[in-house]
């Protein structure tokens, strides 16, 4: 990836006339192209500022709603090498056509969305406003829960202030990787008043020798003894070797325990699991759903029989969708009291 010349205001009020981003191919999963808009839903494009960077998201509506509406909204969350295009502009649809506001965006350096930067140079001393030539490297497709957590974060403040949305009855759908990080979310930002995580990743506890290697990576990138960020290194390996465009960080994943966020989780939360699941463990899922209602909270865990992981977004879609709709329907399309 090769350094472009930018002029960066380090008050973050730089690159406004930047053109959209080519959205690179995702070679692990092909996506369908989307279904019509159903009649009574419109779609228009939005930028969500991210800790200063524009992510970019649809914002997809049912049609009339009253100028004193006040509907439930739902934030999507993407998986491994997902973006706003693909699975969740299909489920975006479904949700809409019931009357939902829906959020679909890509998290900063993914899909359209615009990158983080790394000064590859030296930074010259601002001139008088702030403003600065730099020689930069943009950053995509990095996973870390620490960005894309606070990505999630921008979206929900979002869509708090979309017109027509009730602020009180907001949820979050997450799959995979997203599920993961929605569970994580439920258990920390208060404003997420239901959520749907599908095949979620991430829910096993940590290890003291996971901790360690995250530790150590995080000195040596202190110190300039690796690179600061994975661009060359942070491969993912085994069965994720073929995401081969993405890059992962576990020293950003520091402070991140899933079981800590899923013992803070109050609003109801719903696990769509495959029954053959080969990537993330069904166990861990069936611990905190388990945990959740001894605690009683209200958890649901659904199998969907005769699948695997990506079968979620195949054979199993129907499915998935139908029993995450109900359970928005259930427990986020009242009214809040």
């Amino acid at each position: 990836m090769k350094p472009v010349l930018i002029l960066l205001a380090l008050a973050l009020t730089a690159l406004a006339q930047t053109p959209p981003l080519t959205a690179p191919a995702v070679k692990a999963k092909a996506k369908a192209t989307p279904p019509p808009l159903p009649e009574n839903v419109e779609e228009r494009t939005v930028t969500v500022w991210s800790d200063g960077t524009r992510m970019a998201g649809d914002v997809y509506r049912p049609k009339n709603l009253a100028p004193d509406a006040k509907a439930p909204a739902i934030v999507l969350c993407a998986g491994t090498g997902g973006t706003k295009g693909g699975t969740q502009a299909r489920v975006a649809r479904l949700f809409a056509k019931e009357g939902y506001v829906v959020l679909a965006f890509d998290y900063r350096g993914w899909g359209f969305s615009e990158s983080q930067l790394m000064a590859v140079e030296q930074q010259p001393t601002p001139g008088d406003k702030n403003e600065m030539t730099l020689k930069v490297r943009a950053l995509r497709w990095q996973m870390n829960m620490t960005d894309q957590t606070e990505d999630i974060r921008a979206a929900i403040s979002f869509i708090a202030g979309e017109p027509g949305v009730d602020k009180e009855r907001i949820g979050l759908w997450g799959s995979s990787y997203g599920g993961g990080l929605v569970t994580y979310m439920a258990g920390t930002d208060p404003r997420v008043k239901c959520t749907a995580a599908q095949v979620p990743g991430g829910l096993t506890p940590s290890t003291p020798a996971r901790e360690a290697y995250a530790y150590d990576l995080a000195t040596k990138q202190a110190r300039g003894l690796t690179e600061p960020i994975p661009l060359e290194t942070g491969k993912l390996g085994g069965k994720m070797a073929k995401y081969d465009n993405m890059r992962v960080n576990p020293a950003k994943g520091i402070g991140y325990h899933a079981q800590e966020a899923i013992a803070g989780i109050k609003a109801p939360i719903l696990f769509v699991v495959a029954e053959n699941e080969e990537l993330s463990s069904n166990a861990a899922v069936e611990k905190a759903n388990q945990d959740l209602t001894k605690r009683g909270i209200l958890s649901k865990h659904h199998v969907i029989k005769g699948i695997t992981h990506y079968g979620v977004y195949r054979e199993g879609f129907e499915e998935a969708t139908r029993v995450e709709l109900e359970w928005f329907n259930q427990h986020l399309k009242a009214p809040a009291r």
